[in-house]
């Protein structure tokens, strides 16, 4: 990911994260030094991807945290300042997951898990969906039960096992696509059913989420900088809501000679919009038609 929301995600998983360099490497470390948590990193579904051979979950919207056993860390490595008693229900082996607060509730879900100073009324809100169990021996699918197991287990708490599906073709995954976004929900995650556990972005996991394209006119011209030094750099825009914002991406070299004129209608795509309104990760896709 980038990270819906790139800058939104990195605050959050950045809690006091840092680089340390060593010769030609560079480890993400915390700020109580701490190297972040080996996980697993999902690649982006194929256009017809079929779901036969994976097993199908939810993309939550949330913040990643892995659970060692006694602590709960971000994936840049620091600290979760989650309240003791959040802590204190979770079983004691590793898991991986997001924290939670609902489908849309991305923003208000990183101020809460940011402030040092927990906020138990809000915390009291958020859920841990644990869709991973790091070390774990066996395929997927076993690690899949045994996670339901120890929900199960944990009893009432902020503890919640991602429902795992099993769809028959790539129609059904579609379809199931469709009705998690309708609800609010970012796309679908597919997790090879047979794999054992694996860190690292691996074609083991898979996310899909879907391209919403909507208009906009062109109120202006941004200067292009580097390789694109006297060409477009962006496009300043207007939706018919009267929100603005920048169109930098999608444009083919002609167009960047030749950008549209001010007062043109373009087509843009983007994958859902933030809390304030405005497209995340908007592209240029063409001029709209008459």
């Amino acid at each position: 990911m980038s990270r819906r929301d790139v800058v939104g995600r990195a605050l959050a998983l950045a809690a006091a994260a840092g680089v340390r360099v060593a010769g030609a490497a560079a480890v993400r470390r915390s700020g109580d030094g701490a190297a972040a948590p080996s996980m697993l990193l999902a690649r982006e579904a194929a256009a017809g991807q079929s779901p036969v051979g994976y097993r199908v979950s939810e993309k939550l919207d949330g913040v990643r945290a892995q659970w060692d056993g006694r602590e709960l860390r971000f994936r840049g490595g620091g600290v979760v300042p989650a309240p003791s008693w959040f802590t204190a229900g979770l079983p004691a082996v590793a898991l991986d997951g997001e924290l939670w607060l609902g489908r849309g509730r991305f923003e208000a879900l990183t101020a809460i898990v940011r402030d040092r100073q927990p906020d138990d009324a809000g915390w009291r809100q958020v859920r841990y969906g644990v869709f991973e169990l790091p070390g774990a021996p066996g395929p997927f699918t076993e690690r899949a039960a045994r996670m339901a197991q120890l929900v199960s287990q944990t009893g009432p708490g902020p503890l919640m096992a991602v429902e795992q599906w099993e769809l028959l073709d790539a129609a059904a995954l579609q379809d199931r696509l469709a009705s998690v976004v309708a609800q609010g929900g970012e796309g679908l995650m597919l997790h090879r059913a047979d794999a054992p556990y694996v860190t690292g972005r691996s074609e083991v996991l898979l996310k899909l989420k879907p391209l919403q394209d909507s208009e906009a006119v062109v109120i202006g011209h941004v200067a292009g900088k580097g390789r694109f030094v006297g060409q477009l750099g962006a496009l300043r825009v207007r939706t018919p809501q009267g929100r603005e914002f920048a169109l930098g991406t999608g444009f083919s070299d002609a167009q960047r000679a030749s950008p549209p004129p001010q007062g043109t209608v373009v087509t843009y795509t983007y994958r859902g919009t933030t809390a304030r309104g405005l497209p995340r990760f908007a592209s240029f896709l063409r001029m709209a038609g008459p």
